[in-house]
């Protein structure tokens, strides 16, 4: 769950610290006091879109961390630390976001940079955001594919990842294939283009590392006189009268004259004249190896020469010789498709087949484990909508292609999810029939339909933090106080955040937060307070009036905590 969340130069927030406990915690406050914007928060850390709007004004960056505890030690966060290698230790998981007023954002996970991609995998496995846009995209049926997959996701996913890796191989293939199979005269130009190539590099003659070798060979012979009076030098220091040699002989032959008579001196005399010899034979190969080169001005050019062929060839056809031959192998292997077209093409079309069949048989895989899922889905679904008084509503799951029809891998087009698409249908009056939701929901039924998803998706993925921004819009009197269960209901799966406007909802709290806009020195901050048991009482009587706080809003506000307190313990 999220632990503690710090804020600081985040739009309206000068700097906050607020500490999240299990359970329901509920947050509320006057319209544009910022209860949205700590949500905003939540969903940064969780790799969401950031913006330079997001800076509070005259400062240089805005800065969020946020600390969750994992006490499932199967939890996929695991895997996820593991297959980016950070290390999670004592169940503990930091993950932070700073944005620049440049613009720049800056991610770390555990103390170790990433990038914003590797952010959003471990914040998809954390936090889960539910907000009013979000049920919205539920009218949106090309969305439904993804809700039933993730209610699966441990069957699915698997079967969704082979899938993909099929499906991108055929998507390939075909490109080619058309590529080949198009305007001749491209085809033409195309082969005439490469066949210049190729006899440009043919022509060059390279060799393996040939650029490698004749660069060392060029800086030999550019520092030939450095290396020459190195050699000499070294030389005529170890040989002639009174040198390095002689100097060790006469080392050596004194240590002789007293190894008879100690036998320190006699193995220091053994190891010395060891030395000697090696020596002596150093001088001889250094003798040799400087009578040996000679500087050769001329080749020096034929290498400046071959160097420079070689860097017009790089600028044309890669950074290295070896790259250069490799490219030349590529495009030999095009031209002989282009001059083979008619056959490469049947071959191609017999891949394309066997590779359609294959992934076909992966999105067969696939549609039979949906078929399962939303078997499951519409029960679980129709149990759950009573619970929100829609006592009369019908849900289903809508395939197309229809069964009959997948059984042909000729009948069915592949996409990047299969071949199912997928309609959620709902009747939510008896007698009506089962049509799509955009053409039949309102938006508190849209609201009770997302709120049930979510909870079957929570149990489902193991997501620590649920967040609700505001999903009760548009219900009141019971459907509120079903919707309010309905969200505590989530929290015994997992901790829940919940910005709310109805005072049934609040009172199922565990934890109150109350949210308030001040002005400090001309600016307006926003901060954050626990409500105790009376100041929750208050909050909730102001929300029942919406205006003067009276006693028996009072009342009211203390008879909703007796009835959550009453629903609480027998929900246990």
């Amino acid at each position: 769950m999220l632990t503690e969340l710090s804020i600081r130069d985040f739009a309206i927030i000068e700097q906050t610290s607020i500490t999240f406990n299990d359970g329901l915690t509920v947050l509320t406050g006057e319209t544009g006091a910022g209860k949205s914007i700590i949500i905003d928060a939540i969903q940064l850390l969780a790799g969401g879109r950031g913006s330079v709007e997001f800076v509070r004004y005259g400062s240089k960056k805005a800065q969020i961390e946020g600390l969750f505890t994992i006490e499932n030690k199967k939890h996929a966060i695991y895997n996820v630390g593991a297959h980016y290698g950070i290390e999670i230790e004592d169940g503990m998981v930091v993950l932070h976001r700073t944005i620049t007023a440049g613009g720049k954002s800056i991610c770390r996970v555990n103390g170790k940079l990433v990038t914003l991609a590797i952010l959003k995998e471990f914040g998809k496995t954390l936090i889960d955001v539910h907000s009013q846009h979000e049920t919205q995209s539920l009218m949106n049926p090309e969305n439904h594919i993804d809700l039933l997959d993730l209610y699966d996701e441990n069957r699915i996913a698997k079967a969704k990842e082979e899938y993909t890796k099929l499906y991108e191989q055929l998507k390939t293939l075909k490109q080619k294939h058309k590529h080949l199979s198009e305007n001749e005269q491209e085809m033409a130009q195309r082969l005439d283009l490469l066949e210049f190539q190729f006899r440009e590099i043919e022509q060059a003659s390279l060799s393996p590392d040939e650029d490698d070798l004749l660069e060392k060979e060029r800086e030999h012979l550019a520092n030939f006189e450095k290396i020459n009076t190195a050699l000499l030098a070294s030389y005529n220091a170890l040989y002639g009268e009174q040198k390095g040699l002689e100097w060790l002989n006469n080392a050596q032959l004194a240590l002789q004259d007293g190894s008879a008579y100690d036998s320190f001196t006699a193995e220091k005399a053994e190891e010395l004249s060891n030395h000697y010899f090696i020596i002596e034979e150093l001088t001889i190969e250094l003798r040799n190896y400087s009578e040996t080169i000679q500087y050769d001005s001329g080749r020096l050019n034929e290498i400046e020469e071959r160097l420079n062929e070689i860097d017009k060839l790089k600028k044309k056809y890669g950074s290295t010789v070896h790259e250069i031959l490799e490219y030349m192998g590529k495009i030999e292997e095009e031209m002989e498709q282009i001059k083979n077209k008619d056959s490469h093409l049947i071959k191609m079309k017999e891949q394309i087949k066997e590779k359609k069949e294959d992934a076909y048989l992966e999105a067969k895989q696939l549609h039979d484990l949906r078929k399962e899922a939303a078997e499951s889905l519409i029960q679980d679904m129709e149990k759950e909508l009573i619970d929100l008084y829609l006592n009369n509503a019908s849900f289903s799951i809508s395939f197309q292609p229809e069964i009959t029809e997948v059984n042909n891998a000729n009948k069915v087009n592949l996409h990047k999810n299969g071949f199912d698409h997928i309609h959620f249908l709902i009747s939510t009056n008896a007698g009506e029939p089962l049509k799509e939701m955009n053409k039949i929901a309102s938006g508190g039924e849209l609201s009770r339909i997302m709120l049930v998803l979510k909870k079957l998706l929570a149990q489902h993925q193991g997501i620590t933090s649920v967040i609700f921004d505001e999903v009760d819009t548009g219900v009141s009197g019971r459907v509120a106080q079903a919707m309010a269960e309905k969200i505590y209901g989530v929290s015994n799966k997992s901790q829940v955040l919940c910005i709310t406007h109805l005072p049934q909802v609040a009172a199922m709290a565990d934890s109150h937060k109350f949210i308030k806009k001040n002005e400090k020195d001309n600016r307006t901050e926003t901060h954050v307070t626990e409500l105790n048991e009376e100041q929750q009482i208050e909050e909730l009587g102001r929300m029942i009036t919406g205006t003067k706080l009276t006693n028996t809003a009072k009342d009211h506000a203390r008879e909703l905590v007796q009835l959550a307190i009453s629903f609480k313990n027998n929900t246990k």
